[in-house]
């Protein structure tokens, strides 16, 4: 039997269930927060230059989190789509003003969950990620979806993904070792906010999501970025 948001999902008929295998994903990080007052900011509602077009995850969201505010942000204006407990903004998301429009709205000047399904393009990916992960809360999610787009010169991306250009799959790859920065051997090493603030990392076809929160657990060994066992530490 398949979980309650694909229902949903196809229900409003979103491509996160139709064309790719996004809602099971979401599912199984997401499904704890449903009774909870989230807010979501996800970024394209679809429906290209038709106001009244497109959507249709905005919708599935609401459905899913009974107590969330849903917010949209689309290059294009979406007056038609905006409804009950649903926001919509229209602009780019590589825009700082509109951005920092957003973020004023909000109470606190934070999400619980941010989802990134805009124009899939390696420099609005990371531009956007770097204004908006810290307006993400502790515990909370930041999710980038069609990083196929990585391998497609298209977008921005590369045919041959050993070249190590600035993709967003190759940008997301390389916050990894934040992971465990307390680990490394380098005593002059200064840990970034990304380092310090990504607990966990999950990749899946076509998909990232990035789980906030405090990284700071300290290492069974390694103290200041000095390992002992290393010759000459």
């Amino acid at each position: 039997m398949s979980d309650d948001l694909t229902q949903l999902a196809l229900v409003h008929g979103t491509d996160k269930v139709t064309a790719h295998k996004y809602t099971q994903h979401y599912h199984r990080h997401f499904a704890d927060l449903r009774a909870e007052p989230i807010k979501l900011l996800e970024i394209g509602i679809g429906g290209y230059d038709n106001p009244n077009f497109g959507g249709s995850s905005l919708r599935m969201w609401r459905d899913y989190f009974p107590k969330g505010q849903i917010v949209g942000l689309d290059y294009y204006p979406k007056p038609g789509v905006a409804g009950d407990r649903i926001k919509t903004y229209a602009g780019s998301q590589a825009s700082p003003q509109t951005i920092a429009k957003i973020l004023d709205d909000v109470e606190g000047n934070q999400f619980d969950i941010i989802i990134d399904d805009g124009s899939h393009r390696p420099e609005h990916v990371i531009a956007t990620f770097w204004m908006l992960f810290q307006h993400v809360t502790t515990g909370g999610w930041y999710v980038i979806e069609d990083v196929q787009t990585s391998y497609w010169p298209g977008f921005g991306g590369v045919v041959a993904p050993h070249t190590r250009a600035p993709t967003s799959i190759e940008f997301f790859k390389a916050l990894i070792d934040g992971l465990n920065w307390e680990e490394l051997h380098a005593p002059s090493y200064s840990p970034n906010y990304t380092d310090t603030n990504i607990v966990g990392m999950h990749f899946y076809h076509n998909l990232i999501f990035i789980q906030k929160g405090e990284n700071k657990e300290g290492s069974n060994l390694v103290l200041n970025n000095k390992n002992p066992w290393i010759s000459g530490a």
